[in-house]
């Protein structure tokens, strides 16, 4: 009776062993499908670049961005239309984008871009005129350099260590009983008054 038991038991560790053998070989055949899907949405995407394509496409912005404007101070209500309509006697405009935030609303800048490198000179020319009573600030769009931020000095905080300047070691001010930045609020210098 004993040893019927443990056949049994012997028996169903087995079912369980091929079946999560199995399991696991099906998730091992989805993760292969899945990888295999992602390497094709990279490829079709062009996230996966080689460096000749990638230095064709810096110097393809490069020109792009040789024909075009940065307009700011634009009306949010202004349209795509009526910026183009106003930079249409510059030459011919190929593509107007006005920037928007994640709720859809307009930031208050355009961007113009012209068929022809001469029509960014016109196109200065229109800087500080007015467009939906606003005056416009006109000048030629840069050419951001992937991985370049301007340098921000960081400011250094004496609470954190964060010396780093030309002047010796100072220790800070005595420490506030009120808490960092905390300020004791004055009030008006009460009259006397015997009663306390």
């Amino acid at each position: 009776m004993e040893n019927d038991d443990v056949d049994m038991h012997a028996a169903d560790t087995n079912e369980e062993l091929d079946d999560m053998k199995k399991r696991l070989k099906e998730m091992e055949d989805e993760a292969a499908a899945l990888r295999e899907m992602q390497a094709k949405v990279e490829k079709e995407m062009g996230s996966v670049q080689d460096p000749a394509t990638a230095s064709a496409s810096q110097s393809n912005r490069e020109e792009i961005d040789a024909r075009s404007v940065f307009v700011g101070n634009v009306d949010y209500s202004c349209t795509p239309e009526e910026v183009q309509q106003h930079f249409q006697s510059c030459g011919t405009v190929n593509r107007v984008t006005i920037r928007t935030d994640k709720f859809g609303q307009p930031k208050g800048y355009a961007y113009v871009e012209f068929l022809e490198v001469e029509a960014v000179q016109e196109a200065l020319s229109l800087n500080e005129s007015e467009l939906h009573g606003r005056q416009l600030k006109v000048t030629a769009k840069r050419t951001n350099i992937p991985g370049m931020k301007q340098y921000r000095p960081r400011r250094s905080n004496l609470y954190m260590g964060g010396f780093r300047g030309r002047t010796p070691y100072a220790p800070p001010f005595i420490y506030s009983p009120y808490g960092y930045g905390k300020v004791p609020r004055f009030r008006m210098a009460m009259r006397y008054s015997p009663y306390y």
